[in-house]
């Protein structure tokens, strides 16, 4: 299974800032959608960074009260590791406990197309495993 499957079903809305947002805005848009991260695209198409819960507790240590007088561009992952519609589900699993992210922006031609995260992998398995039980145990049944 891969990565354009679980977009098929989970839908393609990406929630994104732009780099020159105030923080308390981006932070509020994280716990109005209930989110662990914003894509951070100041055209909307590209990916330019990534701000997650962990960016914000890593600036809240560094900045303390004057985190909410920053910028998203202040504290944003700039470094970005970014997927594929086709790239599998079970290789972004691996890649995502090695780099210990939980979030990966899709990209198809360069443009922002989706986000996948450890819980859209973890639920996408989780079928795809019980389908081939459910398949089993009707094979074992009509033999």
């Amino acid at each position: 299974m891969n990565v354009e499957t679980i977009l098929r079903h989970k839908g393609r809305r990406v929630a994104t800032t732009r780099s020159y947002a105030p923080l308390a805005e981006a932070i509020d848009t994280l716990r109005r959608y209930g989110i662990g991260a914003l894509v951070v695209s100041d055209d909307g198409t590209s990916v330019d960074g990534i701000l997650s819960e962990r960016d914000v507790v890593f600036g809240l240590a560094r900045y303390g009260t004057k985190l909410m007088d920053l910028t998203v561009a202040d504290i944003m992952t700039r470094s970005v590791v970014t997927c594929g519609p086709d790239d599998l589900i079970a290789e972004l699993m691996a890649e995502m406990t090695n780099r210990r992210i939980r979030h990966f922006p899709v990209v198809r031609n360069g443009r922002l197309c989706g986000i996948v995260s450890i819980g859209d992998l973890v639920k996408s398995r989780l079928d795809e495993i019980e389908y081939e039980a459910s398949s089993l145990r009707s094979f074992i049944a009509g033999a």
